[in-house]
């Protein structure tokens, strides 16, 4: 014969939980169907009668044990003590249960009530549905009195996040924050005063200029379990990302993100603010750097560290090698770029979508358009671009990388070999924007291009620098075998820069030469570089690759400042004083308004300006066609 089985409907409860309630009698159903039932149970409720000593005895003889024999000592349900026939008792049983209830931690309460008059026996489903939905067991450690260490934890993580300043407390205003995220509801000025008088009652350290310290804090979660208001701290738990376990879900650091193929990924306009208020909230001492104390503050959050030492050889650092504010955003920029999933779980660490109440990190992140439609539209709306850089091992491509960090050959001969990184990540400015290029130093162990093959992730990119060694004859022909196997054919505009230009110069033992190669294939001539410089190296020609990678429709040939071709005529006569003093006067006319009625209405007046604005015209006119000759 099967158990009883009753369900209770979701909207008939405190919850709104469906309780599907399953009853045993020893008479009626086998101890095979008893651990049946046991197995699937979330929660237990050992019946005995209050006027019955025999029946509290088998509480702890036969039922207990027995329920946990088929329970894993880590998996073990909760269990709730009912005493039933209250109603031909006039005294409590609750003397004799409260050892029972010290002795085994799995029992969350006990409710004494009658079947025969109703009386406690909804308090009774409650106190059930709540064992299950908001177990002690994570929580609490009756034995000692005090919360367990992972309650602990993620209470504290809790804690630093909400204290937007990081000064250790929450204030009025902070508090108010956190009650509303967790519960939607403000707290009353006298509401707040109250719960800071219950702490500073009990504890001498647990309000600190007029604030809530992490002892305060803890110590108020600690007095809501003992006073069985587990629900509060469970709110409060599940509104920042735990499970029943006290981790952090799947579903909160990885919400789901659709990425087209051809897309990449960036972090937006809000997720940048939110990225420099972390900066600013634990860079103390405002030297626009983040120390190793610094840094291992921002990441206490985190479950384990992570940034390692190679992210200090990937973006800007000072002086002293700490992450500069520039180095910082441009780390989370890279994370964004070559792994998006991670960057959903740090930001979903730091809570990224409870301070900016968002509903899950995923709004952090723009997707951008296809590539393809870039080229099409000749346009780009994306601000981060990646280089790839390739050539053969020992032309200079880790020095290339480094220069772009404003380190010169001296500087890169203190960088510790195990500490080093294949990327560099830092801004430059187009036409007066400001965006992210990503160089990828590609590991090429062979000089042999048919033992060095590429694979599609290293063809993957905005814009391709070639390396050679300027100083080594044999180093170009590696990269014009590249060009030909992988990139002639491509729509991926190439630069080749002749490395380590302040020695040497060697004849390249190739059928063409750098300045050959690049006319035939209608590329920008090979550009010219050092990182042995007393000064910082220059960034002029990762602006080159920027812009190539901004426009790769527009394959200007010159990139140069030789003065002789029509590029740089042109570029001179934009540049020449005679426009840029024809340019102020109009300004000046235009913005301060010194033109007269009397010219207005003359018409010599009227004659020069549609001569000089014919001019301007046919002159704009001759240096497009200038410029289209030239591509």
């Amino acid at each position: 014969m099967r158990a009883e089985e009753i369900t209770i409907p979701a909207d008939v409860t405190p919850e709104r939980v469906p309780t599907h309630i399953v009853d045993y009698s020893e008479a009626e159903q086998s101890d095979e169907q008893l651990y049946q039932e046991i197995s699937k149970a979330n929660v237990i409720c050992i019946v005995y009668s209050v006027n019955n000593k025999n029946s509290i005895e088998q509480v702890t003889s036969r039922w207990i044990p027995l329920i946990n024999d088929r329970m894993d000592k880590d998996s073990r349900v909760p269990l709730i003590l009912v005493g039933n026939k209250s109603d031909l008792v006039e005294h409590s049983s609750m003397e004799t249960i409260l050892p029972i209830m010290n002795q085994y931690t799995e029992i969350e309460t006990c409710v004494e009530c009658s079947a025969k008059n109703l009386k406690n026996i909804s308090e009774l489903f409650y106190y059930a549905q709540k064992a299950v939905l908001h177990p002690t067991g994570p929580l609490y450690c009756p034995e000692e009195k005090e919360m367990k260490p992972a309650c602990v934890k993620a209470l504290t993580r809790i804690f630093k996040v909400t204290d937007l300043d990081n000064d250790g407390i929450l204030n009025d205003a902070e508090l108010n924050f956190f009650q509303r995220t967790c519960f939607n509801t403000p707290l009353a000025p006298q509401a707040l005063e109250d719960v800071k008088n219950v702490v500073r009652k009990n504890m001498s350290d647990g309000v600190h200029d007029n604030g809530l310290t992490l002892k305060g804090f803890l110590f108020l979660h600690t007095l809501f379990i003992q006073r069985g208001r587990h629900e509060t701290t469970w709110t409060v738990l599940r509104r920042f990302g735990y499970d029943d376990d006290l981790e952090l879900t799947q579903d909160y650091l990885f919400p789901p993100l659709k990425i087209p193929p051809d897309c990449t990924t960036e972090l937006n306009h809000n997720a940048y603010l939110f990225l420099q208020s972390l900066f600013d909230k634990h860079d103390q001492d405002r030297d626009c750097a983040l120390s190793p104390d610094e840094l291992k503050d921002l990441f206490k959050v985190f479950p384990y560290m992570p940034w390692g030492p190679d992210v200090n050889n990937t973006v800007c650092t000072n002086d002293h090698g700490w992450i500069t504010y520039q180095g910082y955003l441009s780390q989370w920029t890279l994370t964004t770029y070559l792994d998006v999933q991670r960057c959903l779980e740090y930001l979903g660490y730091l809570g990224y979508s409870i301070i900016s109440e968002q509903e899950s990190q995923a709004a952090a992140i723009t997707v951008t358009r296809d590539k393809k439609i870039d080229l099409q539209k000749k346009q780009t709306q994306r601000n981060v671009f990646r280089c790839n850089v390739i050539g053969m091992k020992g032309c200079g491509k880790s020095g290339f990388l480094q220069a772009f960090l404003g380190r010169n050959l001296m500087r890169q001969r203190q960088l510790r070999e195990d500490h080093r990184s294949f990327y560099a990540i830092s801004t430059t400015y187009v036409y007066g924007q400001e965006k992210y290029l990503l160089l990828h130093e590609v590991f090429t162990e062979s000089e042999l291009l048919s033992e060095a093959d590429l694979s599609d992730a290293d063809l993957a990119c905005d814009v391709v620098c070639l390396v050679y060694d300027s100083s080594n004859p044999r180093s170009f022909e590696f990269c014009a075998k590249v060009f030909k196997q992988h990139f002639m054919d491509s729509k991926t505009p190439c630069m080749i820069v002749a490395a380590k230009s302040d020695l040497h110069e060697m004849k390249q033992q190739c059928s063409v030469s750098p300045l050959d190669f690049c006319r035939k294939h209608k590329m920008p001539p090979p550009q010219a570089f050092t990182c042995n410089t007393l000064e910082i190296p220059s960034k002029d020609i990762y602006t080159k690759l920027t812009t190539m990678a901004m426009y790769p429709h527009a394959r200007l040939r010159c990139m140069c400042a030789c003065n002789r071709c029509t590029f740089c005529l042109c570029q001179n006569l934009l540049n020449s004083d005679l426009l840029q003093s024809v340019k102020t006067k109009l300004y000046t006319a235009v913005l301060h308004r010194h033109v007269t009625q009397a010219d207005l209405k003359s018409s010599t007046f009227w004659l020069r300006a549609s001569v000089g604005a014919t001019v301007f015209a046919v002159l704009g006119f001759a240096m497009y066609r200038a410029l289209l000759k030239q591509r």
